[in-house]
């Protein structure tokens, strides 16, 4: 990542060992030796961490301590809940990014290895699928792309894009079960019609073969409100539930169930099936759903009948059924 987008690691090495002694006011001095720096570099990344929400008492003459642990996604704070997994040690945090996707599309080509696990704090340029945005306020939502290396044909590309889907549902519902999510084809999860969250799949193929993927996640989590254009389609787990929720934990579900998925999908030859009968069992979208279809310019209104089994929506219009490959699908 560019060195004005990374995180400066010393943030994290200075919120850890304030971790470590939740109770006591550690010196200046003591932070400096683990940053190897002095002082007045102390308070201005603390300062930094302010201004990331973080809440610090104290100044440079008394020490400082933290008053509560900040819901922050450091590679510091998640990498101890992702030990033994596909991505320990490779979480890669920036606290301001254009897009996650864009940063994680360029390690990728550069060799960033499977596993590798960019977040952002914000996005500027957060996208959606299609010309879409992604509104990405600070530290409300989880923006996370992660590279993947799978031995899979191109077309299976759709497949990882629904397990996505149910990787997000899965993680929502193991933090607060009484959370409904519903997914829409090919890359929507809703909470009633509004969406809580999106995925975003970007590939770097050959004809026959992926050199990699890239999944982008965009999940709403404790956003207040939205911009006008938005009340009426989006919508946030604390919006929903009344309380706010913790990123970090909501994180590591979601990167735990993603890499269930992944490794089903990549290891058993059954996982294909298993996950379209589980995107179809778990999605109101799927079967019976009155839709209009958006695709190349042309509208089209129908019923869907299900997924195929290659993962692509059939919908029964008075032409007959049809299978949509790449339009934008809309209740009817």
């Amino acid at each position: 990542m560019h060195s004005d987008q990374t995180t400066d690691m010393r943030l994290g090495r200075i919120l850890r060992l304030l971790m470590e002694h939740p109770t006591v006011v550690v010196s200046g001095t003591k932070l400096a030796q683990e940053i190897d720096s002095n002082r007045s570099e102390v308070w201005r990344l603390i300062q930094q961490l302010r201004g990331l929400g973080v809440d610090v008492a104290g100044h440079p003459a008394t020490g400082y301590q933290l008053r509560s642990v900040p819901d922050l996604l450091l590679p510091e704070i998640l990498n101890p809940l992702l030990r033994g997994s596909l991505f320990d040690n490779q979480i890669h945090h920036c606290y301001k990014v254009g897009s996650t996707n864009t940063v994680a599309m360029a390690a990728a080509a550069s060799g960033a290895p499977e596993g590798s696990v960019f977040l952002a704090e914000e996005q500027t340029a957060g996208r959606g699928r299609g010309a879409h945005s992604w509104d990405s306020a600070r530290s409300a939502g989880i923006y996370c792309s992660v590279v993947f290396r799978p031995q899979l044909a191109p077309a299976e590309v759709l497949v990882m894009a629904l397990a996505a889907g149910l990787a997000v549902r899965a993680a929502i519902r193991q933090v607060n079960e009484l959370v409904h999510p519903d997914l829409k084809w090919p890359n929507d999860v809703l909470i009633g019609s509004r969406k809580v969250a999106g995925i975003l799949t970007e590939m770097n193929a050959e004809a026959t073969r992926v050199r990699y993927v890239v999944v982008g996640i965009g999940i709403n989590v404790n956003h207040a409100s939205f911009p006008e254009e938005l009340t009426d389609q989006a919508t946030s787990l604390q919006m929903v539930t009344g309380s706010e929720w913790s990123r970090v934990e909501l994180t590591a579900a979601l990167l735990k169930s993603l890499e269930q998925e992944y490794r089903a999908l990549t290891q058993h030859s059954d996982a294909r099936q298993s996950i379209l009968r589980r995107f179809s069992e778990q999605s109101s979208w799927v079967r019976g759903k009155p839709v209009r279809i958006e695709e190349n310019g042309s509208t089209v209104d129908g019923i869907t009948e299900g997924l195929d089994e290659r993962g692509f929506l059939q919908v029964r219009t008075s032409q007959g059924v049809q299978t949509v490959l790449s339009g934008t699908v809309r209740g009817n």
